[in-house]
């Protein structure tokens, strides 16, 4: 089982960023504590941070046949993106939206959300420990649908 972590904009910053928000981690400690927790259950989780929206559509694009389901944080482009959402819909594959923080207990804006409407699943508020939530939850999805 192979699953793909997708990383937004501006997660590289993490550590040092808004902490109180999004925790003191770095998108290092959390690539290596998926990758850690994939090995568990005998997963291979592949990560990666994109910038630009392009790039990012451009990875969902390329995962049906290479990947099993996907966790994705879309960063700022959640609230903007009908394209990454678009990509994600025909990708096909199923997938686990995660922020860091709680939209809900910030701005307005922060509260729309363009891919969640086809996501197995949104996990948030819990800082890094979001990403291994969803990572758990993704596995136990894909696992019951091999049975």
């Amino acid at each position: 089982m192979r699953i793909l972590v997708l990383h937004g904009p501006n997660l590289e910053l993490l550590g040092r960023r808004e902490p109180g928000y999004y925790g003191a981690q770095t998108l290092e400690e959390i690539d290596a504590a998926l990758t850690a927790l994939g090995r568990e259950f005998g997963v291979d989780v592949e990560t990666a941070q994109y910038a630009d929206e392009e790039a990012y559509t451009r990875a969902v694009a390329e995962t049906p046949g290479r990947f099993d389901g996907l966790i994705v944080n879309p960063a700022c482009y959640t609230h903007t993106s009908t394209r990454i959402a678009a990509a994600l819909a025909a990708a096909g594959l199923p997938y686990v939206e995660v922020h860091l923080s709680n939209p809900y207990a910030r701005e307005e804006f922060r509260t729309r959300s363009h891919v969640a409407a086809g996501a197995l699943g949104r996990v948030m508020g819990f800082k890094g420990d979001s990403y291994l939530l969803a990572l758990r939850g993704l596995i136990a999805h894909l696992q019951a649908g091999r049975r």
